[in-house]
Formats: structure tokens, C-alpha cells, sequence
């Protein structure tokens, strides 16, 4: 092989790599499903504008049902915590365009009944236990202290 060759090969080479390698900074991989804690998120979202309404129309358990409020309000941003934890962000700093935004619920129509939200809060306790069977590592241990903390909300605080 003489000299010409050998450098045409190594030209061709390093201009294959630097082609691979902008295809693969320009194409951003999308998730191919979204998170299963967004609808937990969400959930929680959902409780602690509930809660907070229901205060309304029992100011008798307003301590309970705040309490039940900032517990739910927590327990949302620890999920979205983890979920922007597992999204990353980019060397640079920003985040992936397919990053689901917080959700911010719409306060209800008419405040909520305690049972209602016991109701609510049972279903919530339901569905992070039934999805803790299904995660591993630290976000089993997340859901599973939600899992708990609803079941405490709904058969202690509002009992």
C-alpha cells in the first residue's frame, strides 16, 4: 500500500466518525413510554388541591385535611424529583425536549367531602403499592412510603 492510500484511508475514516458522531449528538431519543410516576405525580397534585378545598366545608378537620394537603404536595415533587433524575439533563445544562412538565390541577367545581377525599386517598394508596411491585431501588422505597402515608391519611388523619 503506498502513501496516497494509506492516507485516503484514514481521510475516509475520520470524516465516517465525525459523520456518526453528528447523527448522533442531532437525533435526541425519546422515551419509548412515558414515566409511571407522572400519573403518581399527578395524583398527588390532584390530593393536595382537594385537601386544601376541602377545608372549606370542614373547618372542623382543617388541621387534618392541611396536613394531608402538604404530605400530598411532597410527596409530588419528591416524584417529580425522580422523574426529571432519571430524564437527566445535558452537559449543558438543559433538559430534553420530551421532559413532561408539572401538571397543576384545577381546583374542584365544589369543595370535596372528607369521604370523598378518603375515597380519593384510598385509590392513591392503591396504585403506588400496586406499582411499587413493579420498580426497584429507590423509586419502590418512594412509592411504597406514599403507599403507606395515604393509608395513614385516609384510615387515621380523615378516619
Amino acid at each position: 500500500m503506498d502513501r496516497r492510500t494509506a492516507l485516503r484511508l484514514a481521510g475516509g475514516g475520520a470524516l465516517a466518525v465525525a459523520a456518526l458522531g453528528a447523527v448522533a449528538c442531532s437525533t435526541e431519543q425519546t422515551p419509548s413510554m412515558p414515566d409511571p410516576l407522572v400519573t403518581q405525580e399527578e395524583s398527588a397534585r390532584t390530593d393536595a388541591v382537594y385537601a386544601t378545598a376541602a377545608i372549606a366545608t370542614n373547618p372542623d378537620r382543617a388541621g387534618a385535611l392541611q396536613t394531608v394537603a402538604a404530605q400530598r404536595a411532597e410527596h409530588a415533587d419528591a416524584l417529580r424529583t425522580e422523574i426529571d433524575r432519571v430524564i437527566g439533563v445535558y452537559g449543558d445544562g438543559t433538559t430534553p425536549s420530551h421532559r413532561t412538565p408539572p401538571v397543576t390541577p384545577a381546583a374542584p367545581a365544589q369543595p370535596p367531602t372528607v369521604a370523598e377525599l378518603r375515597t380519593r386517598l384510598t385509590s392513591a394508596q392503591r396504585a403506588a403499592a400496586d406499582l411499587c411491585a413493579s420498580q426497584t431501588g429507590y423509586r419502590a422505597g418512594l412509592l411504597g412510603s406514599i403507599s403507606a402515608a395515604c393509608a395513614a391519611h385516609a384510615g387515621v388523619l380523615l378516619a
